[in-house]
């Protein structure tokens, strides 16, 4: 797979429809190119809004066009219907009128305006749509898993949400330094690896003094369903470098 088409391939990565070669292919070419990155981010919402949608179905075939001469008599048929039912309608709109006239008089009706039938009930609002879940709500209600390593200091939650499509990601990260470019991989059972996100983290870092931020809260995703994964890694995009492990079994 030569650079050009890696370009045009996130679409295709998203789904999880490239084949395997292709897949490793596209991630390596996805750790060092922040183009893609952004393209990955936006085509991940998309995604999550086909979830559950039903495949378009085919067009009904038209039917057969009729003879004109069988429409023209048909035309006229309905015609004549219609007087017959017009003049059947009048007439007993004028009994049915008689008969209440009748009814009024004989058990001494009597009618004033102040009298006044109760208006119908205004049909009750609907309840607004519950807005979608946040990354918070996420990390905090979903299936998360956290952990801390030894050797970097880096610590991380990541939570889990399965989708049609795989697994929306959520993740939480803290004392990790930069300048940094990282990526999180999800790893399945049999070792092999999906990118599910990317980011920067700055010079001073998340969950330091001097940090702009506590903690580096994203979201991504997989096509990787919650029960195939085995362990998630923080990696330094640049050298491979695991900064933490996070198993999920």
């Amino acid at each position: 797979m030569n650079a050009s088409i890696q370009h045009i391939d996130v679409g295709a990565y998203v789904l999880g429809l490239l084949e395997e070669p292709d897949r490793r292919a596209f991630e390596a070419h996805l750790s060092t190119c922040m183009q893609c990155h952004e393209e990955l981010a936006v085509l991940r919402g998309v995604a999550a809004t086909l979830d559950g949608l039903s495949p378009i179905e085919e067009p009904a075939p038209a039917p057969p066009t009729p003879d004109p001469a069988v429409v023209t008599d048909m035309l006229r048929y309905r015609e004549r219907a219609d007087r017959r039912r017009r003049r059947s309608g009048a007439l007993v709109g004028a009994a049915a009128g008689i008969v209440l006239l009748a009814g009024a008089f004989g058990a001494g009706l009597t009618m004033t305006g102040d009298d006044k039938s109760p208006s119908p009930a205004p049909p009750a609002a609907a309840p607004p749509a519950a807005p979608a879940a946040s990354v918070e709500a996420l990390l905090q209600n979903g299936h998360h898993v956290s952990a801390t390593d030894a050797a970097t200091g880096v610590s991380g939650t990541v939570a889990m949400e399965g989708k049609g499509w795989g697994s929306r990601v959520g993740l939480k990260l803290g004392k990790v330094k930069g300048p940094l470019e990282c990526t999180l991989v999800a790893i399945d059972r049999a070792g092999n690896d999906r990118t599910v996100s990317g980011w920067s983290v700055p010079p001073k870092g998340y969950g330091f003094a001097d940090s702009p931020a506590p903690a580096l809260t994203l979201e991504g995703g997989t096509a990787l369903k919650p029960n195939e994964i085995t362990r998630f890694e923080v990696r330094d995009s640049a050298s491979g470098r695991i900064l933490l492990k996070i198993p999920t079994v």
